[in-house]
């Protein structure tokens, strides 16, 4: 069965599309080099909406067409975003962040408390940048495991909810994309701060 589209959009960058086709390539940026995330697609013009047409299957074109039909008979009035869109929202935004943020402390505290404790006297370099090598480090690790991380969320069955372009835009579905960003990217470097649990405290290497 042919995969949906996923809707898409970026702060900063164009989208395309992301089908769930594994011949297409799936684009991902972020803050920390590795993710981007998709929430609306942009059609600014026929060239647009060509680029897409062609790049879905036959059966994924007579879908769109189907939906696109069934939109125009209705003509429905969009309607304010309801609270269970909102908690579907937050949540198809959050998980992910959650995934990344564990990812990038995790990598960071291992990699810099290596550079710190096996090659900082070797290069003569301090905690802080042995600190910041490790976020370097992390940052390269991401581009390659962003998009595990957003297959993983997919195959929890998480979906973002269908939204017209009018609720998506609106300022509740802003804040509230925003929000759950925040909340999961905290919640994972929170939580991926566990490998301090395993280091010796400094005193006790003194001593």
């Amino acid at each position: 069965m042919a995969g949906p589209l996923r809707i898409a959009a970026s702060r900063g960058f164009r989208c395309i599309l992301t089908p769930k086709n594994p011949q297409f390539l799936q684009k991902m940026t972020s803050t920390t080099g590795a993710f981007k995330h998709l929430d609306k697609l942009i059609i600014e013009g026929p060239e647009d909406a060509m680029e897409i047409a062609t790049r879905l299957t036959c059966e994924e074109q007579k879908m769109l067409k189907t939906a696109l039909e069934d939109c125009l008979a209705k003509k429905t009035v969009a309607k304010e975003i309801s609270d269970e869109q909102i908690r579907g929202l937050f949540l198809v935004n959050s998980l992910p962040f959650v995934g990344f943020g564990i990812l990038d402390n995790m990598i960071m505290i291992l990699a810099g408390e290596y550079i710190d404790q096996q090659l900082g006297a070797v290069l003569a370099i301090s905690t802080m940048a042995a600190a910041a090598l490790g976020n370097l480090i992390s940052d390269i690790a991401g581009v390659g495991l962003a998009h595990y991380v957003e297959i993983g969320v997919a195959k929890c069955g998480i979906k973002h909810p269908v939204l017209t372009s009018e609720q998506l835009e609106s300022s509740k579905a802003r804040y509230t994309t925003n929000a759950a960003r925040a909340a999961g990217l905290t919640i994972g470097c929170i939580l991926g701060m566990f490998p301090l649990l395993f280091f010796d405290d400094e005193d006790e290497k003194k001593k």
